[in-house]
């Protein structure tokens, strides 16, 4: 895969402490640190989201979001978790990856009216973008990432290139 960055001048919550830290131009996203923690603003894994921390992460940062709800009875969810984390190495950057445990945050599966797990939501700009319910394989959750990103109003967002699909 082509690794680009992100364009400069973004706002990116962090998945540690949920602080702002503006990057400036040039500033490889990748690599860049929490202003107020130090940590990592990507590690390249999921996060779990809470209602607590959801405006932080979709309507005061700038890097699109991806939520998976699921539960840990689910023997659906369980069976995509490792694509999706696999996924999150790939596409962070350009998309943060979120896991909300719909057992323990109801506020949140209540708001997005989850009515099946695993369900996928993509959120840009404070609103869903793309939805899909069920467990997805790494090739058809890719193409369901790539499509939700083509929808997303800020064109400006560079995706990583397509990587070919393997047999």
């Amino acid at each position: 895969m082509t690794q680009s960055t992100p364009r400069a001048g973004r706002t990116i919550a962090c998945p540690t402490c949920d602080a702002l830290t503006p990057l400036s131009s040039g500033e490889d996203a990748k690599a860049a640190c929490c202003a107020a923690c130090g940590g990592q603003l990507f590690t390249g894994r999921p996060m779990a989201l809470t209602a607590a921390r959801f405006d932080a992460h979709t309507g005061q940062s700038d890097v699109p979001l991806v939520i998976d709800f699921w539960a840990d009875w689910c023997g659906p969810c369980k069976t995509m978790a490792p694509v999706f984390e696999a996924l999150a190495a790939e596409f962070e950057p350009h998309i943060r990856f979120a896991k909300v445990d719909t057992d323990a945050e109801r506020e949140l599966a209540t708001y997005f009216r989850i009515s099946s797990i695993p369900t996928l939501s993509f959120i840009h700009d404070h609103r869903e973008v793309a939805r899909v319910a069920g467990a997805m394989f790494a090739g058809d959750l890719r193409r369901w990432l790539y499509d939700a990103l083509s929808q997303t109003e800020d064109k400006e967002t560079a995706a990583p290139e397509p990587e070919p699909e393997t047999p």
